[in-house]
């Protein structure tokens, strides 16, 4: 992706998600997953992500991300990361 030093966060590019799963772990995955959604489709890098609601019985978790939308003049780019998997 790119070095997080140099994302700068904006707060007029602040992203609210919402995601939810079906255990502890498939809400990691989807949390995951929707961050790095907001990267492929709108060029979003992620510096920080503020956890505003986390309910462990219904599995959902709602976050503020900030970060800057991507920008090759400042941001160098790295290695891309394609999927979120699952390992055992």
């Amino acid at each position: 992706m790119t070095d997080i030093a140099l994302v700068e966060e904006d707060p007029a590019e602040a992203i609210v998600i919402e995601v939810a799963g079906h255990d502890l772990k498939s809400l990691l995955y989807n949390y995951m997953s929707e961050i790095l959604f907001k990267f492929s489709s709108d060029c979003f890098l992620t510096a920080r992500a503020e956890i505003t609601s986390f309910n462990a019985a219904a599995f959902s978790i709602t976050a503020k991300l900030h970060g800057d939308v991507f920008d090759s003049e400042r941001h160098s780019c790295g290695t891309e990361i394609k999927a979120i998997t699952y390992s055992n």
